[in-house]
């Protein structure tokens, strides 16, 4: 298995969530580092800094989680720096809302997301959004959570 997470499954790894035990639990299944692409970089840390300005976390705490982050890059077990071709995922992402968007009503983010996914040929999809996981079943990916 060759699993991908999106953006918000990666933030619950970071900060205290509902959701958040439920994604350190499947991480500790999966036991593999995840692929964390230039999109992941900027959406989970503009995440943590948003966590700031709606007072989730204090700044302090911000920092240290956007550090354990860095550190994890640096390691490589629990994330791992991986390049996609912007292009190749785009246009996957237009075929995606093409053949699905309109029964299933997914964000251009979450397209981006799944089509990264299929692009960096994983077969597993791992989020905590349903219309997320719709479309990444329609784009022939397991889900999990």
């Amino acid at each position: 298995m060759k699993a991908y997470a999106d953006s918000s499954f990666i933030v619950a790894l970071y900060l205290q969530q509902q959701s958040s035990a439920k994604a350190i639990a499947l991480m500790e299944r999966y036991g593999q580092a995840l692929p964390f692409t230039p999109w992941h970089r900027l959406e989970v840390r503009n995440a943590i800094r948003l966590a700031v300005f709606q007072k989730l976390v204090d700044p302090a705490q911000a920092k240290t989680q956007l550090k354990q982050l860095d550190t994890d890059l640096k390691e490589q077990a629990l994330l791992t720096h991986t390049p996609i071709d912007w292009t190749d995922v785009l246009r996957e992402a237009e075929k995606l809302g093409a053949a699905h968007n309109e029964t299933i009503g997914c964000r251009s983010a979450d397209l981006f997301h799944v089509a990264a996914a299929t692009e960096a040929g994983c077969d597993t999809f791992f989020t905590l959004d349903d219309r997320q996981a719709a479309m990444a079943k329609a784009a022939g990916l397991t889900v999990k959570p």
